[in-house]
């Protein structure tokens, strides 16, 4: 009989499995795929940005959902932890700009084939193709789990760590969140984070492809600011994409979109006063112009026509027949240019998953289920959710590290 049975090969899985075996136990892996770390392997584009070399502070707040409950995770597996666990298997690390950590290779693959290597090395047994149909229990207590087209595997304790409902071509398909709402635990409904807005204004279409940089872009409902932040973001065929967008997207998520404004500063380093004091210094160097070409020289050139028509100027009138009225109108443009959000993209598109097991139902210094004993869930699966960097997957890599080995001292103590 196994100690512990861990479901699913992703971060959490793999890293659960890992220290569930470091403590002791006799483990057993289970993953759907043909293969470890599915997920793992289209994050950061391929490159695996793994963690955020940042203190547990500066974590906690790019932290949107729960972020209280991941204190206890943050002490047993931290940043600076991760990164020379990895180091010391094999994998050695860079920190590129915004604290986020890859493999020094720049190849997600390298950070599984760290993982495949220590399981192998700890003696885990890892079953490949492994469909679960569910768990089953004695007691009221975990005693197995079920496959697909029959067999089990006896365990003292389970660890779910199937992930959300985002990218479900990697096998997070909620499998796992109905097994374990049959066991009695909520879970809140699966949303899309990090992901592309949708906006019905065919001006942000028009611009598809458009990518701008040095940005400021803000999120608010009502008079509450919920989210703003600097940096990149890129217009698509459906609306707007790109990292500011992604961020704002997990502050969006759950909310009616006409209850919340996305606004667009493109020239946050300058006021109102400085941005039309450049105005009038680019009309005075070219005032026979038209007003489209002069804008290009504070825009790209395919927004400045667009900017033009938003703020209701002719872009093929003359640059210096602009008025005061009409500069004032351009400057507030360029300082707050509204894009109506009609919604998110789907869970297809999401990078994670909002939603999951209720983190009042689970102990965050364990994982450990508090209804069912012997169950434990890590990862995706918790209703926990981040920002881009590094967060998301370090808090699998976390969680999963808790849940392994509180999983084993469990079930070694039961065989003592």
């Amino acid at each position: 009989m196994n100690d512990v049975a861990v479901i699913g090969g992703g971060a959490a899985g793999m890293m659960a499995a890992a220290a569930a075996a470091e403590a002791g136990a006799r483990v057993t892996l289970l993953e759907r795929n043909e293969k470890l770390g599915k997920k793992v392997y289209i994050t950061g584009k391929g490159r695996c940005n793994l963690t955020n070399a940042c203190d547990r502070d500066a974590f906690l707040q790019n932290v949107v959902r729960n972020p209280r409950f991941l204190y206890s995770a943050l002490d047993a597996l931290s940043p600076a932890a991760l990164m020379e666990t990895m180091e010391r298997w094999g994998c050695p690390v860079v920190v590129e700009r915004g604290n986020r950590v890859f493999p020094a290779s720049q190849k997600a693959s390298d950070v599984t084939r760290a993982f495949e290597r220590q399981l192998r090395r700890l003696g885990v047994e890892v079953r490949l193709n492994a469909r679960v149909s569910g768990l089953s229990l004695r007691d009221g207590r975990v005693a197995g789990v079920t496959l697909v087209g029959g067999g089990s595997v006896p365990c003292g304790a389970a660890i779910v760590c199937t992930g959300g409902a985002s990218y479900p071509s990697t096998g997070s398909t909620g499998d796992g969140w109905t097994w374990l709402q049959a066991c009695g635990h909520t879970i809140s409904p699966a949303l899309p984070s990090l992901v592309g807005l949708e906006s019905p204004a065919p001006w942000a279409r028009a611009l598809t492809g458009l990518s701008l940089k040095n940005v400021r872009l803000t999120l608010s409902r009502g008079k509450k600011r919920l989210y703003s932040d600097l940096g990149e973001m890129l217009f698509t065929h459906f609306g707007v994409s790109g990292p500011l967008v992604l961020s704002a997207s997990a502050y969006l998520t759950g909310l009616p979109a006409n209850e919340t404004k996305l606004v667009l500063d493109l020239k946050p380093g300058l006021t109102e006063a400085q941005l039309d004091a450049r105005i009038l210094r680019d009309i005075a160097a070219a005032p026979k112009k038209q007003l489209g070409h002069v804008l290009c020289g504070l825009f790209p050139a395919r927004l400045a026509e667009t900017v033009a028509r938003l703020s209701a100027l002719d872009p093929l009138k003359p640059a210096g027949a602009l008025e005061r009225e009409e500069r004032r109108r351009l400057t507030e443009l360029t300082k707050a240019l509204e894009i109506p959000v009609s919604g998110t993209r789907g869970l297809e598109e999401a990078i994670v998953t909002r939603g999951g097991v209720s983190v009042r139902e689970l102990d965050p210094s364990t994982m450990h289920s508090r209804l069912v004993p012997g169950l434990y869930v890590a990862g995706e699966a918790v209703d926990v959710d981040a920002l881009t960097g590094g967060f998301n997957l370090h808090i699998a890599f976390a969680t999963g590290l808790l849940a392994g080995r509180a999983a084993a001292a469990q079930c070694l103590e039961i065989r003592e």
